[in-house]
């Protein structure tokens, strides 16, 4: 089998204290930066504990594998450095072993492919005996299986390679052989679906149960004709079984627990999960599909399989949970991964995003934490703003505030603090470039349109998440142009010059103020001082209560109220005092 490439990213961890629970802090591509900003958020007194973990996303199983690689601070327990990147292996010393979850996790992901075009699970392939003498005549398969487990145990122990094959060769043999042997002497019976409870309940107190009644379960699946079939089958096994009388509860438990275990199976295999939910357009629908059906909320109508139609029951009774934990694992591994959720159109891909986000919230719970969605669209976000996609993003976009404001909408749907610094450096040379003060100081456009088109791009800016000082950055360079083009266009002079009573003036202040026409920072303070100017004149409250027409505590009320609203309001009252 070729190897499948490989993708890496590393997540950074910080915890409180000994009891806290970790929290994802970043998510960096880099293996060196990612232990640098954890050294530094411990220098900076910024968590108790940081670790580093080391995330490897296999194309071909669809899961991603972790590996703490670094860990430090007042509670940390210590990393072996010899034990980076060193494989999963499989130590395994008796037959028994190779049906332990951890050794049936490595088994599939050995024989995906493999596993993939038989339609099999890796539970039916070490319990059926026709499916391991098929298994066996690949030669190749079987071969290079064996030496990628010798070669990852051999990384991590002084025995030489030859001598793991070998050892592993008289494992497996014995396990096959066992197989066989329990085939021959009818140890796993082929019984009716309404049977299997019973036959749980009766071999339940057996030392080797579960490998009976996973023997049986097999057997009962073997001629099933796809995926969907198969399903069925083992879910029409459940159903039966809760049917019957709860006089066995630890025999009902097996079953219920075996069957929850190849129902994983089935579902943390990409082939099977795309027969079984159909075809779609693009990632983004599939995701959309696998997260309906994680919620139990997927359409069991006339084209849905009866075998997915009993899984959505299932999941919304929030049972299986092994089954609901492998959806969950596979949604997470594929918002990871690099492929695209819709096509080439970054405002499509991000509006999929946040519906596919909207969705996954509803699913947050003993499944999915916060904090592995957090990492996931941390990451997915990571990729939506290097500097090569946003160059694509922006080239057919000709105006320059339009460039920024379409920057502002990504912003708004992407998270991870060092993803919006690298978007706010983007829009940084847009808003301080001379194309951008060229396009505010053309006087085809009204000036009052520049300013509140100014002023609303630098609302937005106020409003988002950038963390500071890039998000002040932004919103300086933009009142700096707003200030220019208002002392070019001398609005608050020719105010202050024209023959109107301070009254006047001061309303007019307002309504600018108050229209957003006047960008936080120099030019909103200008306006500001300049009102505030006017309301310290002798005599103005009386003159603003003569025209209003009201007496003048109702007048004064109405004024500073006015005044609070577009933030003159303090000094006001100690100057109207």
């Amino acid at each position: 089998m070729a190897g499948a490439a490989k993708e890496v990213h590393f997540e950074v961890f910080t915890r409180q204290g000994a009891r806290g629970s970790w929290k994802l802090h970043e998510v960096v591509p880099v293996r060196d930066e990612a232990v640098s900003m954890a050294r530094k958020l411990l220098q900076t007194a910024a968590a108790s504990d940081v670790k580093v973990v080391k995330e490897t996303y296999d194309a071909q199983s669809g899961d991603y594998l972790s590996l703490k690689i670094f860990e430090d601070g007042q509670n940390h327990s210590s990393v072996d450095p010899a034990a980076d990147d060193v494989p999963s292996s499989l130590p395994c010393f008796k037959p028994d072993d190779l049906y332990s979850y951890h050794a049936r996790a490595t088994i599939t992901r050995l024989l995906s492919e493999y596993l993939a075009r038989q339609k099999i699970t890796i539970t039916e392939l070490i319990h059926r005996a026709d499916a391991l003498e098929k298994f066996e005549a690949t030669g190749t398969i079987y071969q290079h299986a064996i030496q990628r487990i010798a070669v990852a145990q051999a990384a991590s122990t002084k025995k030489p390679v030859a001598q793991i094959i070998k050892e592993l060769n008289e494992l497996i043999t014995k396990a096959i052989g066992r197989v066989y042997r329990d085939h021959r002497k009818g140890v796993f019976p082929k019984i009716a679906p309404e049977q299997f409870c019973a036959f749980a309940i009766k071999v339940s107190s057996a030392s080797n149960a579960t490998y009976l009644i996973n023997g049986a379960i097999a057997r009962h699946l073997a001629d099933a004709s796809g995926w969907d079939e198969k399903l069925s089958r083992l879910l029409t096994l459940l159903s039966a079984c809760e049917e019957q009388a709860a006089s066995q509860p630890h025999g009902q438990l097996l079953l219920r627990t075996c069957i929850d275990a190849i129902t994983a199976e089935i579902l943390s295999g990409s082939a099977a999960l795309h027969e079984l939910i159909g075809s779609h357009e693009n990632l983004g629908d599939a995701l959309s599909t696998l997260i309906h059906l994680f919620l139990g909320q997927f359409r069991t109508d006339k084209d849905c399989g009866q075998g997915v139609a009993l899984l959505t029951r299932h999941f919304k009774s929030d049972l299986l949970p092994d089954a609901r934990t492998a959806v969950a694992n596979r949604v997470m591994a594929e918002l990871k991964s690099n492929k695209k959720l819709t096509g080439d159109d970054l405002l499509d891909e991000i509006g999929m995003l946040r519906r596919i986000a909207n969705k996954l919230v509803l699913g947050q719970g003993k499944y999915l934490s916060h904090e592995d969605i957090i990492a996931a669209f941390t990451l997915r976000s990571q990729r939506m703003v290097t500097y090569e996609v946003l160059a694509r993003f922006l080239e057919p976009i000709a105006a320059v505030d339009e460039r920024l404001e379409k920057l502002l909408l990504i912003e708004e749907s992407i998270i991870g603090a060092a993803n919006k610094r690298q978007l706010a450096g983007v829009m940084l040379p847009i808003a301080q470039g001379q194309a951008f003060a060229a396009l505010f100081h053309d006087a085809q456009t009204p000036v009052l349109a520049r300013l509140q088109r100014l002023c609303e791009l630098q609302g937005r800016v106020l409003r988002s998440t950038i963390p500071d000082p890039k998000r002040r950055e932004l919103a300086d360079a933009l009142d700096r142009v707003a200030s220019d083009v208002e002392t070019k266009a001398r609005i608050l002079d020719s105010l202050a010059a024209k023959p109107m009573n301070p009254v006047e003036k001061v309303q007019t202040l307002i309504k600018l103020l108050g229209n957003a026409v006047f960008t936080e920072g120099c030019l909103a303070a200008r306006a500001r001082a300049q009102t505030l100017s006017l309301v310290q004149l002798p005599g103005f409250i009386a003159a603003y209560a003569e025209h209003s027409g009201a007496a003048e505590t109702a007048a004064r009320a109405e004024l500073m109220a006015s005044l609070a609203k577009v933030g003159v309001g303090n000094e006001a009252k100690s100057a109207a005092a």
